[in-house]
């Protein structure tokens, strides 16, 4: 790698630092290409990313960021995977880890606070953003479902008082 190309490298590593919400770094070393690759599909179908660069590099790049606790995480083949829903990129490595044993969680940081691995599998079982909004709104949109039930109750319960009177006519 030329000095021009590392720089760049840098560059781009730290503005991905800056404006992630949380990195997660494990240990790779054995898995297939394909098993990267998909890897890389279930991190982007989550709305995260998958970076593999030097260690060197990664530290270089962490210096001036949140983040900067995973730099001593960074040893041997290893993979940064980055969200800004602190919950997507933890659940996906999480589960990937679960299908290939050759996939190590190692730790991560959330922010300013590290990660260990039981951390980042209890990231992982909290329910995503999108999970909690569609919570919130099925909570905002009971009160007037039942709002609306109350409001038709007393209608049914009269006419089911009629019919009765009505049958009770007819009987005798």
């Amino acid at each position: 790698m030329e000095r021009a190309a590392k720089k760049e490298a840098v560059e781009q590593l730290n503005e991905v630092f800056k404006t992630t919400g949380v990195a997660i770094v494990a240990q790779y070393s054995g898995l297939t290409v394909a098993q990267m690759q998909k890897l890389r599909t279930q991190m982007k179908q989550a709305g995260a990313s998958v970076k593999v660069s030097k260690n060197r590099l990664a530290k270089i790049a962490l210096e001036g960021t949140d983040v900067v606790a995973i730099g001593p995480m960074l040893k041997g083949p290893t993979v940064i995977a980055t969200s800004n829903d602190p919950v997507a990129a933890p659940k996906v490595a999480v589960e990937f880890a679960k299908a290939n044993e050759k996939f190590v969680i190692i730790g991560g940081s959330m922010g300013k606070t590290v990660l260990n691995v039981d951390s980042v599998k209890a990231l992982a079982s909290l329910p995503s953003l999108d999970e909690l909004r569609g919570k919130i709104v099925g909570l905002i949109v009971a009160p007037a479902t039942k709002l609306a039930q109350l409001a038709n109750a007393p209608a049914g319960k009269l006419a089911r008082v009629i019919q009765a009177h009505a049958s009770k006519g007819e009987a005798a």
